[in-house]
């Protein structure tokens, strides 16, 4: 009998602007531009996509879009994005 399991999803566990920064600081950590797309995909679907859509300045089909596997979000939305969920970005010597 195979072991009964539940879907695991991070958005459940974003519920703090701190759970949310970390989430994408580590996504920023990997460094791969599909693991950054997918944690920012994360994050919108535990913030509402459409809000945040409408807060960053972009329709909800264009930030599906973007966030997808497939996305490659232009820099503007992606500035958008994290501006509307509170968090800027930052730089420092590798």
């Amino acid at each position: 009998m195979a072991p009964e399991t539940i879907p695991y999803d991070s958005a459940d566990f974003l519920d703090s602007p701190d759970a949310i920064a970390a989430y994408i600081e580590a996504a920023f950590e990997d460094g791969d531009p599909t693991v950054i797309t997918h944690a920012l995909g994360v994050v919108a679907r535990a913030k509402g996509m459409s809000e945040l859509a409408r807060t960053a300045g972009v329709t909800r089909e264009a930030l599906y879009k973007a966030l997808t596997a497939e996305g490659d979000p232009k820099l503007s939305t992606f500035i958008g994005v994290l501006k509307a969920l509170g968090l800027r970005i930052s730089a420092k010597a590798a």
